[in-house]
C-alpha cells in the first residue's frame, strides 16, 4: 500500500482540484435524480426553494465524496482507475479533504432543514453517514456485498428530493429508491469484470476477487432480473404513465439481454475481445437509469399539461 505521507508535497491546490474532490460525476447523478424526485412530487416548491434544496443535496453528495476520498486515499493510490484523484496524486492534502467534507456535511444538512423540512435534512444526514461510515469505513474492505449494501447511499437522493417537496415518504419515493438500489450491483459488477486487477491489487473484496468471475457474471444476471419488478412497478404509481411504461419495457428488455450475454460469456472470449460486451453493458446501464428518470419527468410534464 502507498504510504499516505507520500501525498505530502509543495503543490498548491487549484479550485478544480477541490471540485474533483467532490466527485462531480457522482454528484451529477445525485443532482439529477434528486431533481426528478422533487419535480414529480405532487407538491410544488417555489423555484427558489427548489433550487436551494437541490443545491444543498448536491453539497451533501459532494461532502460524501470528499470524506470517501479522504478515507480511501491509500487504496486509491494503488488502483489505476483512481490514482489521478486529488489526494493520491498529491494535489490535495488528506487533512484538507477531511475538513472540507465535514464542513460541507454540516452546512448541507442544516441549510436543507432551513430551506425545506427536518425529515429531508435527516435523510440527507443519514445518507452521508451511510456512505462514509457504513459503506466506506466498514463494509467496503470486509465484504463482497459492499456494493449491494453501499448502493443504498446512491439511492437516497430521489427520496430526499421527494421528501423536500412533500415532507413525507411514500410508495413512489420508495420505488425510486429501490430502482437505484437494485441497479447499482449489476452496474458496478459489470465495471469490475473489465477493471481486472484493480480491486485485487488494492485488496478490496469485490465479488470478482472473492467469488470469481463466473460467479460475478451470474450475479449480474440475477440482480438485473431482480431490478425489473421494481422498475416496472413505478409505471403503476401516481408518477408513472405511458412514457415511463414504454421506456421501462424497452430498457429492461435491453438490460436483461446484456446481462444474459455477460452471464453466458466465456472468460477467454471476453479477454480476447477486451471485454467488449461487459463495457457495452456498463455504458448502457448508465443510459438505462438516466432514461427511466427522464421518462418520469416526461409523464409529469404531460400531466401538468392535462394530457
Amino acid at each position: 500500500m502507498t504510504d499516505i505521507r507520500s501525498f505530502e508535497g509543495s503543490y498548491e491546490a487549484r479550485f478544480g482540484d477541490y471540485v474533483q474532490l467532490l466527485k462531480p460525476r457522482v454528484m451529477s447523478l445525485v443532482v439529477f435524480t434528486a431533481l426528478v424526485g422533487l419535480l414529480v412530487a405532487p407538491v410544488s416548491l417555489h423555484p427558489v426553494e427548489a433550487f436551494t434544496a437541490i443545491l444543498f443535496i448536491a453539497l451533501g453528495g459532494g461532502a460524501s465524496g470528499a470524506l470517501n476520498m479522504w478515507w480511501d486515499a491509500d487504496i486509491d493510490a494503488v488502483m489505476r482507475r483512481t490514482q489521478s484523484r486529488p489526494i493520491p496524486s498529491g494535489r490535495v492534502q488528506p487533512g484538507e479533504a477531511l475538513a472540507i467534507g465535514l464542513a460541507l456535511s454540516g452546512i448541507s444538512v442544516v441549510m436543507l432543514a432551513l430551506a425545506t423540512n427536518l425529515i429531508a435534512a435527516a435523510l440527507l444526514a443519514f445518507t452521508i453517514f451511510f456512505y462514509v461510515v457504513v459503506y466506506s469505513v466498514w463494509l467496503k474492505r470486509i465484504t463482497p456485498q459492499n456494493i449491494v449494501i453501499g448502493g443504498a447511499a446512491g439511492a437516497f437522493p430521489p427520496m430526499i428530493g421527494w421528501v423536500a417537496a412533500t415532507g413525507s415518504v411514500s410508495v413512489e419515493a420508495f420505488l425510486m429508491f429501490m430502482l437505484i438500489f437494485m441497479w447499482t450491483p449489476p452496474h458496478f459488477w459489470a465495471l469490475a469484470l473489465f477493471m481486472k486487477s484493480d480491486y485485487g491489487d488494492a485488496k478490496v473484496p469485490m465479488l470478482t476477487e472473492t467469488h470469481g468471475r463466473k460467479s460475478t457474471r451470474a450475479h449480474v444476471w440475477w440482480y438485473t432480473l431482480l431490478l425489473v419488478p421494481f422498475s416496472m412497478a413505478l409505471a403503476f404509481t401516481s408518477i408513472g404513465g405511458p412514457v415511463y411504461m414504454l421506456a421501462a419495457v424497452i430498457l429492461n428488455l435491453m438490460f436483461l439481454r446484456g446481462a444474459w450475454s455477460i452471464w453466458r460469456r466465456d472468460e477467454a472470449v471476453a479477454e480476447g475481445d477486451r471485454y467488449r460486451v461487459e463495457k457495452s453493458v456498463f455504458r448502457f446501464s448508465l443510459l438505462y437509469l438516466f432514461l427511466l428518470f427522464v421518462a418520469l419527468l416526461a409523464d409529469a410534464a404531460l400531466r401538468a399539461m392535462g394530457v
